[in-house]
């Protein structure tokens, strides 16, 4: 018995060691290619697995065919077309290796030099390398009797055209985004900056999707300090998987446990430009079109890309109505609560006796009331969102309509909390920015106006304003130029400046070059 356990332990092990052996994990980093094109062959099938996307091009070349080769690459991430016209025609038919006087040991550089008419080859020996180079859409041509692999930029996968986007649209400016074509999108900022200063840093982030990230920034203008940490910080990034933006923004934030993101995100190509020429760093994630921009302050919440191409005046407008949209949003149903439940003296006594007349019958208290509706408009809002354009705009606006006159008829909530629980909707689309922690402050300030009134409200702000004053973004404080207290920031903070005032960068970004514009350095050198 004791004997048959140890025979049966001793096959398992064997059996296990053996499979672990011949799947994939044999074939390592340092697994080299040979000069014998089967083995070769073997080796890039025994790591792809039985993939049927994964195509063996074989063919012969040469005088009397004296090359054996293969052409590997995936369907659908490479271009056909291209291979076709750019690989195999000019090896099969219009080969330069026809003379048996050109067989000597540099025909395998003449075949790269000569032959092959693509204008991105590189070769390889690594059959790792390799295997990372096909699912990035290159064509790899293996020859017999070298222990070295073409690889060849065949890229061709479909992709979305350039588009408006449809978070960030404006009357006035450019109508062109980002998609999720890491080449097109680095592309879109190119033509936006043309400067040879312009620096693209690319890496491979996440151990089974080898995301390209790439990062971007001015060199001699972006602060030296804030690349090293970006770059630092970015190759510290350990994990199977990098599928959004989303992902580099939670692993490099400063605060990851706060409400309010310290690094932005957005999808139009002139935005992003901006902030580069203001000193910032931009993170392009491949398969997005969500580009991320650091340091990030608070105040950029209230800012839009469409301010600078206004007059300063009706730009100055905007902010101040998106601020105050921002405060109604937040502070809206838990001010109802805390005046209905505490402060009644504090409300207008015509006002008064209206709301009493219009909340007899209503048997839960305010809070309960206010809750029910802000959790219904959440839940109609997300409804929205998820559900497909023509019947997500129907389910938001029908079913608002209907809930709320069907809740005020039947007596569970009052008419000003339908009103309360409408400006607080409206007013919070006004500053998109702030959706996410706008609804989380929101939630919890109602909690605190329900249990001691207008005083709770106070606490829940000035904790809110401690908090934001202890934020930084890459060592640039959040509230920034507010607190600290910066002079020249401020014209473009709540208010915008005109533009030939506004010449120097935002402070803590650009210390090498902090002047926009020259021409005023020496009026001005001395009001810093």
């Amino acid at each position: 018995m004791v004997v048959s356990k140890i025979f049966r332990y001793l096959y398992k092990k064997i059996k296990y060691t053996g499979m672990r052996a011949s799947g994939n994990k044999s074939i390592t980093k340092q697994t080299k290619l040979s000069g014998d094109i089967e083995e070769n062959t073997n080796l890039i099938q025994e790591l792809f697995g039985s993939s049927i996307d994964v195509i063996f091009r074989e063919f012969t070349f040469g005088f009397a065919n004296k090359f054996r080769a293969v052409i590997v690459y995936i369907e659908g991430l490479t271009d056909r077309a291209s291979i076709n016209s750019d690989i195999m025609k000019p090896l099969m038919y219009d080969s330069n290796l026809q003379d048996p006087s050109l067989y000597t040991t540099d025909c395998y550089a003449k075949i790269k030099t000569a032959m092959l008419s693509v204008a991105n080859v590189e070769e390889l020996t690594s059959v790792r390398k390799l295997a990372d180079h096909c699912l990035c859409g290159y064509a790899a041509l293996l020859i017999d009797g070298f222990n070295q692999a073409f690889m060849i930029n065949c890229q061709g996968w479909d992709k979305r055209a350039i588009e408006t986007p449809p978070t960030e649209s404006v009357i006035r400016g450019p109508r062109e985004g980002f998609t999720e074509n890491f080449i097109t999108n680095i592309s879109l900022l190119r033509r936006k900056i043309k400067d040879p200063a312009l620096t693209v840093e690319a890496m491979k982030i996440g151990e089974k999707t080898g995301t390209t990230v790439a990062l971007v920034y001015i060199k001699g203008l972006t602060n030296v300090e804030l690349i090293k940490d970006l770059r630092k910080r970015l190759k510290k990034i350990k994990t199977d998987s990098i599928l959004e933006s989303g992902y580099i923004e939670q692993f490099i934030e400063d605060s990851p446990f706060s409400l309010f993101s310290t690094i932005a995100n957005t999808e139009k190509p002139d935005i992003a430009a901006a902030k580069i020429l203001e000193g910032r760093a931009a993170i392009i994630v491949d398969g997005t079109p969500f580009v991320l921009t650091a340091p990030m302050l608070f105040i950029e919440s209230f800012q839009s890309a469409e301010d600078y191409y206004v007059r300063p005046a009706f730009a100055t407008l905007l902010r101040i109505i998106r601020i105050i949209s921002f405060f109604i949003s937040v502070l809206s149903p838990a001010i109802y609560v805390a005046l209905s439940s505490f402060h009644q003296e504090l409300i207008p006594t015509a006002l008064l006796f209206t709301v009493a007349a219009s909340r007899e019958g209503v048997p839960f208290p305010s809070f309960i009331e206010a809750a029910i509706m802000v959790l219904t408009f959440e839940i109609l809002r997300e409804a929205g969102v998820r559900l497909p354009r023509a019947i997500g705009q129907a389910v938001s606006i029908v079913g608002a309509l209907v809930i709320g006159q069907a809740a005020v008829s039947a007596g569970l909530v009052g008419a000003p909390m339908i009103i309360v629980v409408a400006i607080t909707a409206v007013a919070g689309f006004v500053v998109p920015n702030q959706n996410d922690s706008g609804a989380v402050l929101r939630i919890i300030l109602l909690i605190l106006s329900a249990i001691i009134g207008l005083f709770g409200i106070m606490i829940g702000l000035l904790g809110t304003l401690i908090h934001l004053s202890s934020l930084k973004s890459f060592h640039v404080p959040y509230l920034s130029p507010l607190a600290p207290l910066r002079p020249q920031g401020l014209k473009d903070s709540i208010i915008r400046a005109p533009l030939k005032s506004m010449f120097m960068r935002p402070a803590g970004m650009a210390n090498r070059d902090p002047y926009r514009h020259k021409v005023n350095v020496t009026k001005s050198s001395g009001s810093k």
